[in-house]
């Protein structure tokens, strides 16, 4: 494999780890272990960075005049690190609550 379709496995994966960690720092915090929460949003957000990488190179490639020509795979991948930013933006919220209700 390589080319695009690596370039996209690389997004789809990352982005899938970033989604599981996200998920993990969720139920941290519906426990009341909110280190451990943080901890995972972080490992996630690390994840996340892992897939722009690849994401960026294609971005600077398209941009210096070479397009990538769509496929499934890409719209897959982008559509898997679309999913995984709004988690992370959900995870937040819901981690910010948990905080909340625990206060009181």
């Amino acid at each position: 494999m390589e080319g695009l379709e690596l370039v996209c496995f690389q997004i789809i994966a990352s982005s899938g780890a970033a989604k599981s960690y996200f998920m993990t720092a969720i139920d941290a915090a519906k426990a009341g272990n909110f280190e451990e929460a943080e901890e995972n949003m972080k490992q996630g957000e690390e994840a996340m960075n892992q897939g722009h990488e690849p994401h960026a190179y294609l971005i600077q490639k398209e941009a210096a005049g070479t397009p990538t020509e769509p496929s499934l795979l890409l719209i897959h991948a982008e559509d898997q690190m679309m999913g995984a930013e709004q988690f992370k933006v959900l995870a937040e919220q819901m981690i910010d609550l948990y905080k909340e209700l625990r206060s009181k």
